[in-house]
């Protein structure tokens, strides 16, 4: 498994694909909070804060994951090399992990340089360190938790394709549904008394209470529960494949 997961990671880092996303993250979330007068805009908020930041930094990864994932599984079945992988001495559950840790280890990576934008706000604030630097960490957490559920989508929808681009479409959507369109439908207020379960199964209202600053066991939970579901999905469908 270690051997595959390194061979994720450097296919990642040796190629152009792992560098294009962190640049088109890094630079996207530069642009909108330091350079466009927009909502997003640190320096027009008038507070010493990285909220701006935790609010935007999901759009973009909930664009970018489904776009690195989409491969994972959906190219070793269209050029052949998964039949391969299953002649290995690995489990397809060992597969799977190294796959997809390899993939949270890049989102990690990716969200490093942006401490940069937290030691710029800690040094702009009025007097120095005003910020709440509790709730930035715990946001930071709550980042990589969502990230890391955005992965594990992005790599169930690639195990039920061999076309990248439906595998791509599939994450996108299911990311999409599950942060925003839940949360969505439960606003709407037309669901009687479920409204509320509906709210409380997106992805945006446990993330929210994590930008709060206080670390919730069942927030916590709840993202690993999905991580946990979609990888056993994932898992079903390579054990199907090998039959």
């Amino acid at each position: 498994m270690r051997a595959l997961f390194l061979k994720e990671i450097r296919s990642f880092l040796s190629s152009i694909i792992g560098y294009i996303f962190m640049l088109i993250f890094i630079v996207t979330c530069w642009l909108f909070l330091w350079v466009i007068s927009d909502y997003y805009n640190l320096l027009e908020g008038g507070v010493a804060d990285l909220i701006p930041f935790f609010n935007l930094a999901p759009i973009i990864l909930l664009i970018l994951i489904p776009a690195i994932t989409m491969r994972s599984f959906a190219e070793e079945k269209r050029i052949g090399t998964i039949e391969l992988l299953y002649t290995r001495p690995i489990s397809d559950l060992k597969i799977l992990l190294a796959k997809y840790l390899a993939g949270v280890s890049l989102v990690f990576i990716t969200l490093l340089p942006t401490l940069v934008f937290y030691a710029s706000m800690h040094f702009l604030g009025n007097p120095v360190g005003v910020m709440d630097h509790g709730a930035a960490i715990t946001s930071y957490l709550g980042l990589l938790l969502l990230g890391a559920s955005f992965v594990a989508i992005g790599v169930f929808s690639s195990t039920l394709t061999s076309n990248q681009i439906v595998a791509f479409l599939l994450s996108m959507f299911l990311c999409w549904f599950l942060y925003s369109g839940l949360s969505l439908l439960g606003s709407y207020a037309t669901f009687a008394g479920l409204d509320t379960y509906i709210k409380y199964a997106s992805m945006d209202f446990h993330y929210e209470s994590i930008k709060k600053g206080v670390l919730v066991f069942s927030d916590v939970f709840y993202f690993f529960s999905l991580i946990f579901f979609f990888l056993f999905a994932a898992h079903m469908v390579l054990t199907s494949l090998r039959k």
